[in-house]
């Protein structure tokens, strides 16, 4: 006689729903690059320009944020199950992109929408493996950081683990994408220095809050 197999917990289906939509449209809001205020202000006063960052940034903070609130409600080794599902929906995405950038635009779209929809959703094989790897890698990181600080801690100080381990691992993602993507197309320096510090203040300023939003929902919905 075979058991029935466990319950998925609502928590667990919700995020992963949630995690598998950030990763797809991550791509697609790092088209845009964005100037924030303040943070912008810190590349002037380091010699450098005015920071700027793409929106896929916020994207890829809900991303190191759910993966964390799975890693405290599941467990490190779901959260890393989850991380590795995450590449089916990034690789699809890819693979649907280049299938509809490749198709003939209707005879009767206008050249102007479908000039614009090419340069958005266009890359190149180097951007494309860029955004595969560092991901794989920058939220592995994650979930590993974020595991190790709470075998440290305990369940204390959630902000601080969630924080620590977002700051290290978007990094981690800024240095493998810029440098795949670009390195020889351009000088990267500037580039990679001006991300990684607003990526560092996006994470101390906007994980904290949200970590404690997501995992108190998770609680609430396993109820």
């Amino acid at each position: 006689m075979t058991s029935s197999p466990a319950p998925l917990s609502r928590s667990l289906f919700g995020f992963s729903i949630f995690y598998g939509g950030m990763v797809c449209i991550a791509g697609v809001l790092g088209n845009k690059q964005v100037t924030l205020g303040p943070v912008s202000a810190i590349g002037p006063a380091l010699g450098l320009g005015p920071l700027a960052v793409e929106a896929g940034i916020f994207a890829f903070l809900l991303l190191v944020t759910i993966s964390s609130a799975v890693a405290e409600l599941h467990g490190r080794a779901v959260a890393n199950r989850l991380v590795q599902i995450g590449f089916l929906p990034l690789i699809a995405s890819i693979l649907l992109s280049v299938l509809v950038l490749a198709a003939p635009a209707a005879s009767d779209m206008d050249p102007a929408r479908a000039q614009a929809f090419a340069m958005m959703m266009g890359g190149t094989p180097r951007i494309w493996a860029g955004g595969i790897i560092a991901y794989g890698v920058s939220q592995t990181l994650n979930v590993t950081l974020f595991a190790m600080l709470k075998g440290r801690e305990g369940s204390r100080l959630l902000w601080l683990r969630a924080a620590v381990a977002s700051i290290l691992s978007q990094i981690a993602d800024t240095l493998l994408f810029v440098t795949i993507a670009f390195y020889g197309v351009f000088p990267i320096g500037e580039l990679l220095l001006g991300q990684m510090l607003a990526k560092v203040v996006l994470s101390a300023l906007l994980v904290p809050p949200v970590i404690y939003l997501l995992v108190g929902l998770g609680r609430r919905l396993d109820r």
